[in-house]
């Protein structure tokens, strides 16, 4: 295992659309535990591949109790909304105020390929929407309302 470099928000592969992962090899084996031990370095809730370079559909959530590996992931289903505070391992020190659903269902795969479904409420449905968006090339300051001031930040 090792830790990988976590790109920033200027990077240009944080912008591009992953592909679907076709093999799961030893590959996607080392990669899902490399992106386990940067997420834990990091102590972040999230990170997705292409945020190590990597452009391809994979994403690790703490979700408490261990690290969901969700494999070319979809979102099945979301409800409510929140918002909220929201920061990004490739957008370090700044947080943004984002509209995000309260509830939400992913169905992904794990490293072998087989399928199952998860959910979760409050963080982890934040993180769910976060992640699977950084798939799709768009990072959460494209899609938040605001900047949060140091001010509001101290005050939660």
């Amino acid at each position: 295992m090792g830790l990988r470099k976590i790109l920033t928000d200027k990077e240009p592969a944080l912008h591009k659309v992953c592909k679907p992962v076709t093999a799961f090899d030893s590959k996607l084996h080392k990669l899902l535990d490399d992106m386990r031990e940067t997420l834990i370095d990091s102590n972040g809730v999230g990170l997705a591949a292409p945020q190590v370079g990597i452009l391809r559909r994979v994403v690790l959530v703490d979700v408490g109790d261990e690290i969901l590996e969700l494999v070319n992931p979809t979102l099945l289903e979301t409800d409510g909304e929140q918002m909220g505070a929201e920061g990004c391992l490739s957008v370090p020190g700044k947080y943004g105020l984002v509209l995000r659903p309260y509830w939400a269902k992913v169905r992904a795969q794990d490293r072998y390929g087989d399928w199952y479904e998860a959910e979760g409420e409050e963080l982890i449905a934040r993180c769910f929407c976060h992640e699977l968006d950084h798939l799709d090339g768009i990072i959460y300051t494209e899609v938040m309302e605001r900047f949060l001031t140091e001010e509001e930040l101290e005050a939660d």
